[in-house]
């Protein structure tokens, strides 16, 4: 399999900030890889990196099997960004937008012409091309965003929390297009603070903590590297401490903690572990309500490895 990105021994210091600590890193052509971390780990420096916008102190950085230089325009035009924050020009139509954007990387306008009408029925705008942007809802505005970014047909995208504050409707769409753009070739660099979204979509994660690769692997495989196997929330009115501690006790439960009537039990491993809880429960008199029981998550997986929850630092 080809290797399209490839990230060697990196370093990136500000001062005496090491944003970058030596990371090593491979994409393969074709996967929608993940890039996951809190704020602060060094994404958008790995990123911003990635597309030679920043000088680093040590390291390289190859793409399509070529040294990623800010000069290497050849390379730099097999790229599309979609960045976190709307980038386009509001005294321009949606079709004016796109065209700008396309022409930075064809010029020949017959040549252009075609593609900015294919990228417009891509992200569903064919109503809206002579809008000016500051008339779009937020999610029309999304989508112009991604027009904007694949227009030119990119063999490598990198979209940057591309779905934030967006309807429910539009993320569906912007989700959905992204896979789409993968099964017609493209490789994909995915970051976002929404963990159901790269579980949906990602082939391949990585999380990243304080400039480096913590763990990375498929979802499953990150998932078989923590304690966490499954977790079970009980809805309970009032729980003793000495029952509490009972649950903490029982086979392969290692956490057990009881907060505004909800009581979260984690357990690693062990088969019928909600029929053992319930029994205890049942026969220490406690009363119960609602049973929950869920297998890991990707956000189970991030707290463990970072200590950190990403749901958090997304508000």
């Amino acid at each position: 399999m080809e290797t399209v990105v490839k990230i060697e021994n990196l370093v990136k210091r500000y001062a005496e900030l090491v944003a970058v600590d030596h990371m090593n890193l491979s994409i393969e052509r074709g996967e929608v890889f993940g890039l996951l971390g809190p704020n602060g780990s060094g994404k958008s420096t790995i990123l911003n990196c990635l597309l030679s916008l920043t000088h680093f102190d040590k390291g390289e950085i190859s793409i399509f099997g070529e040294k990623m230089r800010a000069d290497n325009y050849a390379v730099k035009g097999r790229i599309g960004v979609v960045l976190q924050n709307v980038a386009v020009f509001n005294e321009l139509t949606v079709y004016e937008n796109i065209d700008y954007f396309c022409s930075l990387y064809i010029k020949d306008k017959k040549m252009r012409k075609p593609l900015v009408e294919e990228a417009i029925a891509f992200v569903g705008l064919e109503d809206f091309v002579k809008f000016y942007p500051k008339k779009l809802s937020g999610g029309l505005l999304r989508r112009l965003n991604i027009a904007c970014g694949i227009a030119h047909k990119p063999e490598l995208i990198i979209f940057d929390e591309p779905t934030v504050a967006v309807d429910p409707q539009s993320r569906n769409k912007i989700l959905e297009g992204i896979m789409e753009l993968n099964r017609q070739g493209a490789t994909v660099i995915y970051t976002s603070h929404y963990m159901e979204e790269v579980e949906q979509i990602c082939s391949r994660i990585a999380i990243i903590d304080k400039g480096q690769t913590v763990a990375i692997g498929t979802k499953e495989e990150l998932k078989s590297m923590i304690q966490t196997g499954e977790t079970i929330r009980v809805e309970i009115p009032e729980l003793t401490e000495e029952v509490l501690g009972g649950l903490q006790k029982l086979s392969h439960v290692f956490s057990a903690e009881y907060k505004e009537g909800l009581a979260t039990i984690k357990c690693s491993g062990g088969r019928h572990n909600v029929l053992h809880v319930l029994e205890y429960l049942n026969n220490s008199g406690t009363s119960f309500g609602r049973v929950f029981a869920e297998q890991p998550t990707l956000n189970d997986v991030f707290l463990e490895i970072t200590g950190k929850e990403l749901r958090d630092e997304a508000r």
